[in-house]
């Protein structure tokens, strides 16, 4: 690991690991804002997911979020620890649409100066948004799956044209040698 990356995961991760201890402990004054997001997003969930997770989903504002906030600190600690960093970075970019869209609707606010300081704010969370997700694709300098499964695929494919071309020309200087022992052959006959 770059000390680059041994730097910028913590960083990056620390908003969300304080935060979501914060929202775990102290709940109740995110409540006024999630509500409105979670009243129309768990009824959502809760038809697409099947039902022995439906069944699970909390239903009170105060347990989602302290449910989010828990997200947010197993994913802030894996990406900081680099260990499921990958993972941790995309659960942290999830958890942040919603608390993002709940914490800041600056088009909703009408006074003109607190409708900057949350467009500001939308802005830093999509510029968090932006730096997980490139936390979550960096695979540290070494080819990713899709990288692999396609150079791979284009290897197998030369190799299989090679060992054809092999065949052929192995099929043709048997049959060069085929020929011309029954050349041989033929005129051991005729003389003897």
């Amino acid at each position: 690991m770059t000390v680059v990356r041994a730097l910028a995961r913590p960083l990056l991760s620390m908003i969300f690991v304080a935060q979501g201890v914060n929202s775990i402990r102290n709940p109740e004054p995110l409540v006024p804002k999630a509500q409105p997001v979670t009243d129309r997003l768990v009824p959502m969930v809760k038809n697409v997911a099947p039902a022995q997770i439906a069944d699970r989903i909390p239903e009170t504002t105060v347990n989602l979020v302290r449910l989010n906030g828990a997200v947010q600190v197993l994913g802030g600690l894996a990406l900081a620890s680099g260990k499921g960093r990958r993972t941790g970075a995309a659960v942290l970019a999830a958890t942040l649409i919603p608390v993002t869209v709940a914490g800041h609707p600056f088009w909703q606010v009408k006074d003109k100066e607190a409708r900057g300081v949350q467009r500001i704010q939308f802005m830093k969370n999509l510029g968090l948004f932006g730096g997980l997700l490139l936390a979550a694709v960096d695979t540290e300098g070494k080819p990713g799956v899709a990288w692999r499964a396609t150079h791979g695929a284009r290897a197998a494919k030369r190799e299989t044209k090679r060992g054809a071309k092999a065949a052929k020309r192995e099929t043709k200087q048997l049959a060069r040698e085929a020929k011309h022992a029954a050349k041989l052959a033929k005129a051991e006959l005729n003389l003897g």
